[in-house]
């Protein structure tokens, strides 16, 4: 596989090192077994580069003993011969089943850190994002570091090591000039794949945006079910998807082209290399500087770099979409707490429940300011409607109470004590609220109406039922 077709967002500019460094603390809880893993990732290599050098010797037992002693074949060759293949896929493998667990944890550490974080912003945040855009952000992001983890450490990181391995076996084998066409080769190969994926991302990037226009588009529309439906918009709203689609289709098809440019050449720079190599070889085995089994072991080198380098565009286009993703995911979390709770704060204490609004103002925006200078006392035990035509803050009043916002100036007390002053987990659970739509999770009943209280039993959930 050399390349991807899927939509990726690619950023500008060079690798973020920043963000790569950012990621080392989440892989702290299991350094014993990143580093086993590590350990079997370079058995594996061992192995894969040895695998060769026991093709030659075999092939040149072949040459020197002649058809009719074939049967005198070293057992113990064809054995090791065997074993290096299965070792070098064995040790991979394995190093993929200890590092599964550092790399879940990490995506699960850090997925929880940004869900936490999100439900510590306040409502505006929320009111301001698309709930489809705002989920893609932290899926890619998840996926992104999963992907960083696995394709950094065991593909970009290993490859190199038997770059190195290879051109050193091969400069000691059979000569610095096949060393110097390999490296050549590589340089290449890898220049060609950086150049090209760079020229493709216009074309990645676009395909991604057209993929969250149409997912938020959809997403949007299918959460106003019941809106659709009133206007009877139905095919509105299905060619308006449609539309979003065809730009993502078109966007999709020059990625997929681009990709042919970039397969086919780097199968172009393999196969010249591979032709230059294999004719310098058979020169060396017509003259007698170099046997039958030294140029099968060249053959074999050749063949066994550029297969990992085959993937080398896709990898570098995703681990700089990787990063894209990361960065999106670790701005969620430096999105800044506006309510707060200062430290140390009490718990509220509810002795009777009067509730004060005290010169409270508030504005969403700078220049249009929605409560000015309100004076609102509700005693314990009474009750009071706030009536007004639509924007006059009715809604802003319970967010204000409930905390969703901090005022501008003034204060709003329960019992005395300012809501700014004790812990917001205890303010709310304070409160009791029937909203004035009604919002179910997509759970069951019974989980719905003990939402205010998880841990109801069945038999308070089936009273509380009574009682409505």
């Amino acid at each position: 596989m050399r390349g991807h077709a899927s939509p990726v967002d690619a950023p500008e500019g060079a690798i973020n090192w920043r963000i790569i460094a950012s990621l080392l603390p989440y892989l702290s809880e299991y350094r014993g077994r990143l580093f086993l893993a590590l350990g079997l990732m370079g058995l594996a290599k061992l192995a894969n580069v040895t695998v060769p050098i026991a093709l030659k010797f075999i092939v040149d037992h072949f040459e020197d003993a002649g058809v009719e002693a074939l049967v005198a074949v070293p057992l113990a060759l064809l054995v090791a011969y065997g074993l290096l293949r299965f070792f070098a896929t064995f040790f991979g493998e394995l190093r993929d089943a200890v590092f599964v667990r550092v790399a879940e944890r990490a995506m699960r550490r850090a997925a929880l850190q940004v869900f936490e974080h999100l439900h510590r912003l306040e409502l505006g945040f929320h009111l301001s994002r698309q709930t489809g855009a705002l989920s893609r952000d932290i899926e890619r992001g998840i996926t992104g570091i999963s992907f960083l983890l696995r394709f950094m450490v065991f593909n970009i990181l290993p490859t190199m090591i038997e770059i190195l391995l290879v051109a050193f076996i091969l400069l000691i084998a059979v000569g610095p000039v096949f060393m110097v066409t390999i490296l050549v080769a590589i340089g290449v190969y890898v220049a060609y794949s950086v150049l090209i994926t760079e020229w493709r991302t216009r074309f990645v990037r676009e395909a991604n945006l057209r993929d969250n226009e149409s997912t938020t588009r959809a997403v949007d529309s299918l959460l106003n079910y019941e809106t659709v439906k009133y206007f009877g918009n139905e095919r509105f709203e299905a060619e308006r998807y449609d539309r979003g689609l065809a730009a993502w289709e078109t966007a999709r098809m020059k990625n997929v082209l681009s990709l042919v440019l970039l397969n086919s050449g780097q199968a172009l720079i393999i196969a010249a290399a591979i032709t230059v190599m294999m004719i310098l070889a058979a020169q060396r085995v017509a003259d007698g500087s170099m046997t039958l089994g030294d140029l099968v072991m060249v053959n074999a080198y050749m063949i066994q770099l550029f297969i990992p380098l085959n993937f080398l565009g896709f990898v570098y286009r995703e681990i700089r979409q990787s990063l894209a993703n990361i960065e999106r995911l670790f701005g969620l979390l430096e999105q800044p707490v506006k309510v707060q709770d200062r430290p140390g704060a009490p718990d509220l204490e509810v002795r009777e429940g009067t509730v004060a609004f005290d010169e409270v103002h508030f504005r969403y925006h700078p220049e249009r300011p929605i409560i000015e200078g309100i004076n609102l006392k509700i005693p314990a035990g009474h009750k009071v409607a706030v009536v007004g035509p639509s924007g006059a803050g009715k809604s802003t009043l319970s967010r204000l109470l409930f905390r969703f916002y901090d005022v501008e100036a003034g204060r709003i007390t329960i019992d005395g004590q300012d809501i700014r002053e004790v812990t917001q987990h205890s303010l709310r659970q304070a409160i009791g609220v029937v909203p004035q739509d009604t919002v179910l999770f997509n759970d069951s009943i019974g989980y719905n109406i003990a939402y205010g209280r998880p841990d109801a039993t069945p038999e308070e959930i089936r009273e509380a039922v009574r009682l409505a």
